[in-house]
């Protein structure tokens, strides 16, 4: 029978874990359990920004926590409008914690807008964020991925209506990363989106949870415990055949 464990332990960098309940948070906790060493970024400016929860000593608390499991930790903050950082990141996880072979882009400038409403420097921020720094970091770990094989994994979206900046950067990142299936196969890499639906990592309100609630057919919301057990699997030896996929894992609520 073929182990359920990895046959090379490298590190997962993950991005947007710069809060307890968030997806990059419960799928840093999962892949740590896993014994994989944990590089995450963060930027807490935009949490606050945002309006999403948040404490002071949050990314200490995570840090301690995915140590606890026994893995090495690393993590990183970083302002992902700056393209100079961005290029920086991959390669201090390298010289930290060796060569990256799992890359999760879990992170996102979520920003509410409709096309007569969005700024112009709301829509090149989303762009800088949820699509430069994704290719940028997809391009760097491709450049140093372990021989023989690799992961990277992005959670997308398809909401796009009153909320323009956000759906069009999350269609773009869409295209890279099944492009990257193809381009980077022949590295061991492969490349896949997640669309998790309505997940409730702090942002909604009484209202929105109560609307999105009554449309699942399950009778409840996604958690980010659910979207990091489908990041896991795509990690795992068993997903190595599933590559330039969007994945759409919301409990049927797209239906």
């Amino acid at each position: 029978m073929e182990s359920t464990e990895t046959t090379t332990p490298w590190p997962v960098l993950i991005t947007g874990v710069g809060r307890r309940g968030s997806i990059g948070h419960a799928t840093a906790r999962r892949l740590a359990e896993r014994g994989r060493d944990i590089a995450f970024t963060f930027w807490s400016p935009y949490e606050r920004r945002a309006g999403l929860p948040w404490e002071a000593d949050g990314v200490d608390s995570i840090r301690i926590e995915l140590e606890g499991l026994g893995v090495r930790v690393l993590p990183i903050e970083v302002d992902f409008t700056d393209a100079e950082a961005v290029e920086s990141v991959v390669p201090a996880v390298a010289a930290q914690l060796g060569a990256v072979g799992g890359l999760v882009l879990a992170h996102s400038e979520s920003v509410d807008s409709s096309i007569l409403t969005t700024s112009l420097e709301s829509f090149e921020r989303h762009f800088a964020v949820n699509v430069r720094a994704a290719w940028q970091l997809i391009a760097a770990v491709a450049r140093q991925v372990p021989e023989g094989e690799g992961r990277i994994v992005a959670f997308t979206s398809d909401h796009v209506v009153d909320n323009l900046p956000y759906g069009a950067s999350k269609g773009a990142l869409d295209r890279i990363v099944i492009a990257a299936a193809r381009e980077l196969g022949h590295l061991g890499l492969t490349a896949n989106l997640i669309n998790p639906g309505p997940v409730d990592t702090g942002w909604m309100t009484d209202e929105v949870r109560a609307h999105l609630t009554a449309l699942q057919p399950t009778g409840r919301l996604g958690t980010p415990e659910d979207a990091a057990r489908l990041v896991d699997f795509l990690l795992s030896p068993e997903g190595r055949w599933i590559s330039g996929q969007l994945l759409t894992s919301d409990g049927g609520f797209s239906v």
